[in-house]
């Protein structure tokens, strides 16, 4: 019986002269490739010590494609599936429906391209609508998401602050934009991780390991939570007109900056990974939390009549929250720097 995908033999290693060793090729494979005499291969030493092998000629272009009946799906979820396919890696979709539900599924597909980054309508008729990927996926790298994420949710938290000081509601006003784009960022992140895991192409664009994108994706959710909790913070101050920051009550708005230097420093460290200095900015963090905790302990002990304690509860959990996340966002550094220092080691039995 051949070899096929996903099952493995032994092959035996041959010397075929003073520095060079051999080892023949499963047949199946090089007639799958459509391989013949003297075509190259490319082999890459990977970090964990095996080799791969990939034939030159592999098109670097493959399109991924799906396609969805609207009528065979549940009614609603075409937005939905939709993004299950972009983050898949989908390349190219396909969408039929009924032309008289046109109108219904075109606002599914807008919903869905304000949403995502790289795709565009192909092509369009009264009864099916394509989309195509314009981005690779190795365009864009991952760090620099990060750090547009990381610019979104520290420039809310700074435009917050400056209302509670007195500047005008309106720095809020285009809120549910900002929060919007670092959604569609993590999905573009978690498309990348996700066609990267099965393209040593994309992966060799990137300069990532899979292990590396697997830990970038996870810090691209911290982030993406924070927003979420700065976009909680943004509507509590534009429900509450009167709101000040003598009446939202200091203790948590006191906190931010701590906040905010520390997630800077676990930014900066992305790229050099101090662990001493990841340690100390996720205790500066703990500390925040912490005292956040008691205060919100003592406004429901001491402070039931306070007409704004609700608004300073809420106010002092989404704080409190930014910094949990923040101290997620460290422990994954420290995960990266020490994978990054593990050495394998064989032992003879």
């Amino acid at each position: 019986m051949g070899l096929g995908p996903g099952e493995q033999e032994v092959r035996k290693l041959q010397s075929t002269g003073g520095s060079t060793f051999t080892v023949s090729l499963p047949k199946p494979w090089v007639v799958e490739q459509q391989l013949k005499s003297r075509d190259s291969l490319r082999v890459d030493w990977r970090p964990s010590g095996a080799l791969r092998i990939t034939p030159l000629n592999m098109a670097e272009n493959s399109v991924n494609h799906v396609s969805f009946d609207a009528s065979r799906i549940p009614e609603n979820s075409l937005h939905d599936h939709l993004m299950g396919a972009y983050i898949s890696g989908a390349d190219s979709i396909l969408i039929n429906f009924e032309s008289a539900l046109r109108k219904e599924y075109s606002a599914q597909v807008r919903r869905f391209l304000r949403s995502t980054r790289g795709f565009e309508i192909f092509d369009e008729s009264e009864a099916s609508i394509e989309l195509r990927c314009l981005m690779n996926a190795g365009d864009m790298p991952l760090h620099a998401s990060l750090n547009r994420m990381y610019l979104q949710v520290t420039s809310l938290i700074r435009d917050i602050i400056s209302v509670f000081d007195g500047e005008d509601r309106e720095y809020l006003a285009d809120v549910e934009e900002r929060e919007s784009e670092v959604d569609s960022l993590l999905y573009l992140i978690e498309r990348q991780m996700r066609i990267l895991l099965g393209s040593h192409l994309v992966a060799t664009k990137l300069n990532l390991t899979r292990t590396q994108a697997l830990e970038y994706t996870n810090l691209a959710r911290s982030l993406e939570r924070m927003m979420d909790h700065a976009y909680t913070i943004a509507h509590l101050v534009l429900e509450n007109p009167k709101i000040t920051r003598e009446l939202a009550g200091a203790t948590s708005l006191e906190q931010i900056p701590e906040w905010q230097m520390a997630l800077k420093e676990l930014m900066i460290n992305i790229r050099i990974r101090d662990s001493l200095r990841i340690e100390n900015a996720r205790k500066q963090l703990k500390q925040a939390q912490h005292i956040l905790a008691i205060h919100e302990q003592d406004l429901l002990a001491n402070h039931r009549q306070n007409e704004w304690m609700a608004f300073d509860l809420s106010l002092s959990e989404s704080v409190r929250r930014l910094c949990a996340y923040s101290r997620d966002f460290g422990e994954i550094l420290l995960n990266m720097k020490v994978f990054s220092e593990i050495q394998s080691k064989q032992y003879m039995v």
